[in-house]
């Protein structure tokens, strides 16, 4: 399977409506705005979903474990296996060669997103610390090993199109939680927040120098490019009920090299995305954007 051979960029318009699609931990879980107030939702989030869509796909298609595209971070309520940790699943699927001179070629030939987005494996010795030499001496520690994968894939960040809109609702929640269940616990109050009404964008682009380095095809790409109109398909919450976010539109640049004739940043800025969540695209000599419609 040859690796990526033409640099890709993309870009992903989707519309919220009374949901949050990416709340902040240290912000009561509000909403995440800039300083500004555009809504934002992080990468990491973007990139969560993306496996998600992966993973779905890889078990709704009947595939083998050993196909090379199963997905190394899963989500707790959605992972197909008995793994109960990274760790865990490194060493069932690598066995004896985790931590070896391997592990990087080995690891990207099992897991997609590893092979798309790279991947830390920072691993702790199992050795015991303390031990002493003949001499009485303490031995150096073993502090492990830590191996890094640098993915040719990268997700930007979300921003929305203009500020938005946050909504917050007190809410009560009064549940039998203790006990035997006949005593009623007192009420406790908590607040939800939703953003209003809004239409966000992120870009991403594959790197097909750094795609030589983990074997990303151009199959994985077209795995990517089959999910992002699908993204928010079977990611239904509480934040986020059914229907809440849509995909819109997805913007698709294959370039003629592996070099690139522009640099990313010249093509994602051909993309002007309007408040009501229609477009315009600049056209570029020689390159022609695929649009491809929302699920």
């Amino acid at each position: 399977m040859t690796t990526l051979q033409n640099k890709i960029d993309f870009a992903v318009t989707f519309r919220v409506k009374n949901a949050n699609p990416n709340g902040d931990p240290l912000n009561g879980n509000r909403p995440r705005t800039d300083y500004s107030n555009f809504g934002e939702m992080s990468d990491v989030s973007i990139k969560r979903k993306i496996r998600d869509r992966l993973l779905e796909r890889w078990v709704n298609d009947g595939r083998k474990e050993d196909d090379g595209n199963m997905i190394f971070v899963q989500s707790d309520d959605r992972k197909v296996d008995d793994a109960k940790s990274l760790r865990a699943r490194a060493e069932a699927g690598l066995g004896k060669e985790l931590g070896s001179e391997k592990t990087a070629e080995l690891a990207c030939k099992k897991w997609l997103d590893v092979r798309a987005f790279g991947q830390l494996f920072a691993l702790k010795s199992n050795k015991k610390a303390g031990k002493k030499k003949e001499d009485g001496s303490d031995e150096e520690s073993d502090t492990g090993v830590s191996i890094g994968i640098r993915g040719p894939v990268t997700v930007q960040s979300a921003f929305s199109v203009k500020p938005i809109e946050i909504s917050s609702l007190q809410i009560t929640k009064s549940v039998s939680g203790e006990g035997d269940g006949t005593k009623r616990s007192s009420d406790t109050m908590g607040m939800k927040h939703r953003v209003d009404q809004g239409v966000y964008v992120f870009y991403g682009s594959m790197n097909p120098q750094l795609a030589e380095k983990t074997n990303f095809s151009d199959s994985d790409a077209e795995a990517i490019k089959a999910v992002l109109p699908r993204l928010f398909e079977n990611d239904e919450a509480a934040a986020r009920p059914a229907g809440s976010m849509e995909v819109l539109t997805v913007v698709w640049w294959k370039h003629n090299c592996k070099a690139g004739q522009y640099s990313s940043a010249k093509v994602h800025r051909t993309l002007t995305i309007n408040s009501d969540g229609t477009y315009a695209l600049e056209s570029l000599e020689g390159l022609v954007p695929e649009e491809i419609g929302g699920f």
